[in-house]
């Protein structure tokens, strides 16, 4: 009688996994540009090429001054533009960004003003006007089934005469709450600027290897160790380097600590939550996910009393850094920004993809145009014509990466 012979313990599982996984760094991520799946890679490109640009025309646009006065530009349209990209992710449109931004504004320090409500009150009551009236719009495209571009194009004209009715015969109110203020004049010295950002990307580098374990536990697709480290490391050098031109200057932004938050927390609500998972499934097939038993009115309404709130927080952040409401807060080139600002950063018009945190990289794209086109004291015309130009190519990659992926599959 013969026996085997034993055999040796295998390798651990998870560590084959990692080693294979790591071989094909270079050879995945260009298979997966090959497949049109572009990423973060063109807006990256294009903030570089921009900065270069400018710089090369006036070297004091990468001054810290400037850089921080960018940053402060730029939170306004990136605030809005997260609501917007909510919105896209399910294919829907929302015209009424603006109007709805400038009316929130108005009801914000009109209530501080002629009816003493403290301020942090009304810009939490703002804010919920924002919400509400992002439910009528919801409401009336989800129950009605009138099609959204119908229902916030309304919405553009009617909540726009709304806020001048609300500023009155004056048309200009000036902003004196010292809360309102502070939410883009306040700004954070070192010894709270350093922790906050260390804390972040400690979170940052410990959330992604454990998801990365879990998922290799599970003996799911997981990327390259080496890409994820090389990612993480990106961010923080440019966390890093942000919090040193800020501390150079006038300290870290209070803006900036409150668009993080709100880019934080609704990309955790879309990655992370049951919720967010059937935002991406509407996104992707409305008739799929109603016979999945997903609840297409309810995920839609919710979605635009979110984006509604957002546009109402934008507008005020908008009117605290111009010190004042105006008739025109909210209106010129707003709304088209902050969906450009949304389309350059990666989502998708086709609804089903995208990220919270193109609304970030959109917004300082547009922000780094605007910007550059004011110091070299250029008229806007050159500002409309650049940023036209750079969200036709946002629209022309998107749909050659759609082709490309109909192709791969």
């Amino acid at each position: 009688m013969t026996t085997d012979a034993p055999q040796p313990a295998g390798p651990d599982d998870i560590a084959l996994r990692d080693r294979d996984a790591d071989k094909g760094l270079i050879g995945n991520y260009f298979d997966r540009l090959k497949s049109g799946e572009l990423g973060s890679l063109p807006v990256i490109l294009g903030v570089i090429i921009v900065w270069l640009v400018f710089y090369m025309k006036n070297s004091n646009f990468l001054s810290a001054f400037n850089l921080t006065n960018l940053t402060l530009q730029s939170v306004a349209i990136a605030v809005a533009a997260a609501g917007v990209v909510l919105v896209l992710l399910l294919g829907e449109i929302d015209l009424a960004v603006g109007s709805v931004a400038g009316l929130c504004a108005a009801i914000c320090v009109v209530a501080n003003l002629d009816h003493g409500v403290p301020g942090w009150l009304a810009v939490a009551l703002a804010v919920l006007a924002g919400a509400v009236i992002g439910f009528i719009h919801g409401a009336i495209t989800a129950w009605v089934g009138v099609p959204s571009f119908v229902v916030t194009l309304a919405g553009f004209i009617g909540w726009g005469g709304l806020l001048l009715y609300t500023l009155g015969a004056g048309g200009s109110r000036n902003i004196t709450d010292q809360f309102t203020l502070d939410l883009t004049q306040k700004f954070l010295g070192p010894e709270f600027a350093w922790p906050l950002v260390i804390a972040l990307l400690v979170c940052l580098f410990g959330n992604d290897l454990y998801q990365r374990r879990k998922r290799l536990a599970a003996g799911l697709v997981t990327p390259p160790l080496a890409g994820t480290l090389i990612r993480d490391c990106l961010v923080a050098a440019v966390a890093i380097g942000a919090v040193l031109v800020w501390s150079s200057d006038r300290g870290m932004p209070v803006a900036v600590v409150i668009l993080l938050a709100i880019i934080i927390g609704l990309d955790l609500l879309v990655r992370r939550t049951p919720f967010g998972r059937r935002i991406m499934a509407v996104g992707g097939n409305k008739e799929a996910a109603r016979r999945a038993g997903i609840s297409v009115n309810n995920t839609l309404i919710i979605v635009f009393v979110l984006c509604g709130a957002l546009a109402g927080l934008a507008g005020i952040m908008l009117s605290s850094r111009g010190l004042s409401v105006t008739q025109s807060t909210g209106g010129g080139n707003f709304l088209l920004t902050a969906i450009a600002a949304a389309v350059i950063g990666g989502t998708s018009l086709f609804g089903g993809r995208g990220t919270v945190y193109s609304a970030l990289l959109g917004a300082l794209v547009l922000g780094s145009v605007a910007n550059g086109i004011a110091l070299l004291g250029l008229t806007s015309d050159y500002e409309q014509m650049i940023t036209a130009l750079v969200l036709l190519a946002a629209v022309v990659l998107d749909a050659v990466a759609r082709r490309g992926r109909r192709a791969a599959r």
